[in-house]
C-alpha cells in the first residue's frame, strides 16, 4: 500500500511523495523543503519549482498555526458528494509552512474565525484510509 492510502479518494496510486502517508501513519504531518533554496512545500512536492532542484527533504510542521481563511464547500467532486458541507482552510504556522486542508467537523462554522489558533492533527478514515485536518488549537 502506498499513496492509494491518502484521502477519501486517491487519484494517484504512487509518487514521488509516497513517504507523505508512511508519515502520516507515524501520525505526523510533514511538507518538503528544497535543500538548494529552502522553499518550503505542502502538500509535499518531489521537485521545486523555485530552483528547479530534486533535491528535497522532509520536514514537520509542528505546533500551532493561525488560520489565514477558510470557506464552506457547499458542491463537491467525485467521491466526496456525501460529505457536503465541510469546511477548507488555509493556516500559516510558525516555521513558514503554509498548510491547506478541511476543518475538524468539531469545529461549527460560527466558531471559525480568521486568526484562530489550530493545529494538524491526522485522522483515521474507512478502509484502512488516511488524512489529516486541521483543529482548534
Amino acid at each position: 500500500m502506498g499513496f492509494e492510502q491518502f484521502g477519501i479518494v486517491s487519484f494517484t496510486a504512487t509518487t514521488k511523495t509516497e513517504k507523505f502517508v508512511d508519515l502520516l501513519k507515524e501520525g505526523k504531518v510533514c511538507g518538503t523543503i528544497c535543500k538548494s533554496c529552502g522553499a518550503k512545500f505542502f502538500p509535499p512536492r518531489s521537485d521545486c519549482n523555485v530552483c528547479l532542484s530534486d533535491e528535497m527533504e522532509w520536514f514537520d510542521i509542528p505546533g500551532s498555526g493561525d488560520l489565514i481563511t477558510f470557506t464552506q464547500a457547499m458542491y463537491a467532486p467525485a467521491g466526496f458528494e456525501k460529505d457536503v458541507p465541510y469546511i477548507l482552510g488555509v493556516a500559516q504556522f510558525a516555521d513558514g509552512a503554509k498548510v491547506f486542508g478541511r476543518l475538524d467537523k468539531s469545529i461549527s462554522y460560527e466558531n471559525i474565525k480568521p486568526g484562530m489558533k489550530v493545529k494538524l492533527k491526522v485522522v483515521d478514515l474507512e478502509n484502512d484510509r488516511l488524512s489529516y485536518v486541521l483543529t482548534a488549537a
